[in-house]
């Protein structure tokens, strides 16, 4: 999808503000609020805007520890790929899972409430994750940045 001028405030002023009303985002964009209204639907059915959701403190749900999880796999084989996804996502734990390029095949950003409860993910869940040839775990000692609004700075 092609993405104009207009189309691009409409979302830097959602990245901002998801909850803004479709009358505000339009005397935001300079748009009528029924053209606006069509724009939305336009970027919702296009993928563009792919949902909207409150961010979630992990600490606030008692789960304040960020394990990063990279994971080397047997190969890249569809077959592969397709196993590990598929039981990727079973897991509660596992906030993202991205394939990689470079030395390992995915990372993973995990939360737990502790260093025993990450064990416990990693004894139940990583272990038992197909076609799995070697688990590195670092954790995050903290956040400095957690971005959502792409091109924001630290002052947006």
């Amino acid at each position: 999808m092609e993405l104009d001028r207009i189309d691009r405030a409409i979302l830097a002023a959602l990245q901002r503000d998801g909850r803004m009303s479709n009358a505000a985002l339009a005397d935001k964009v300079g748009l009528s609020q029924s053209a606006c209204s069509r724009r939305l639907d336009a970027l919702e059915k296009g993928g563009v805007i792919r949902g909207y959701h409150a961010r979630i403190s992990s600490a606030a749900l008692g789960q304040p520890l960020t394990a990063i999880v990279h994971i080397s796999l047997t190969g890249q084989f569809e077959k592969t790929l397709t196993d590990f996804e598929g039981a990727v996502k079973r897991c509660p734990n596992i906030l993202s899972c991205h394939l990689m390029s470079g030395e390992y095949d995915y990372i993973l950003r995990i939360a737990a409430k502790d260093l025993a409860d990450y064990e416990r993910v990693h004894r139940d869940w990583l272990t038992a994750l197909p076609h799995v040839t070697r688990i590195n775990s670092s954790f995050a000692l903290r956040e400095v940045i957690d971005r959502t609004a792409i091109g924001a700075t630290a002052d947006e």
